[in-house]
């Protein structure tokens, strides 16, 4: 898959393999949540064995399908694991639309914070993929990395540089920033265990992130030269 994009499931006649129902609206339900259910186990294995560890078999047991109607839907391991990571893209890209040249800085950033934690929280596997993947060299994603996040980066420094030179943020350097809160919010997922084990938890509740959350928020806002109260 190196230099190919991240692309989507397989497409084909769900009468073919017996999943029934009429050609529109029935068959699209089935193929959805087959699919989704396919996508949901694969996110879990891939987070904890990586793409070399994990097998389509093993994904086909925990979301409860034939292997056979796996691959109907992703024919290659490998274009099932880049639908994984195409859908955790666009979650966080949707989430960095927060910073739009017309936006308060103090509200745009303190949501883009928000969203990224509450990601953390309620999706951590994700996150805990991704880092594999980096962390291994990323061979999956270096076109998205060198392209569209490269060039996604490139566009909301130019929206930060506005809000500096407009007087409303401290100097920064925009890039370094969005680094930082990454950095920050995802160690909430990448890190579960450690920061439970220090807190003396068994995991991280709702306390936990709120806290966190608020302190970044503090921290980034604060440091930017906007005005934030830590909520607790």
């Amino acid at each position: 898959m190196a230099g190919k994009a991240i692309r989507g499931p397989a497409k084909g006649n769900l009468a073919a393999n017996g999943s029934g129902g009429d050609a529109n609206g029935q068959a699209g339900t089935i193929r959805q949540r087959n699919v989704d259910k396919i996508l949901k186990a694969a996110e879990s294995v891939f987070a904890k064995k990586g793409f070399a560890g994990a097998s389509t078999a093993e994904i086909a047991r925990k979301a409860g399908v034939p292997k056979a109607n796996l691959h109907y839907y992703f024919r290659t391991k490998q274009d099932l694991y880049a639908s994984v990571l195409d859908a955790i893209l666009e979650v966080w890209l949707d989430a960095l639309q927060e910073i739009q040249p017309d936006a308060d800085p103090a509200t745009a950033l303190g949501n883009y914070i928000t969203r990224k934690m509450a990601a953390s929280q309620h999706s951590p596997e994700p996150s805990r993929l991704w880092a594999i993947e980096v962390i291994g060299g990323a061979r999956h994603v270096q076109p998205f990395l060198r392209n569209r996040l490269r060039r996604l980066v490139k566009e909301k420094s130019t929206v930060i540089e506005g809000w500096i030179t407009a007087g409303k943020i401290k100097p920064v350097d925009p890039a370094h920033l969005l680094f930082m809160i990454w950095a920050m919010t995802q160690t909430y997922a990448d890190f579960a265990a450690q920061i439970a084990a220090v807190l003396g938890k068994n995991s991280l509740d709702d306390k936990v992130f709120a806290v966190g959350r608020e302190t970044i928020r503090s921290l980034i806002l604060n440091g930017l030269g906007t005005k934030t109260k830590i909520r607790r």
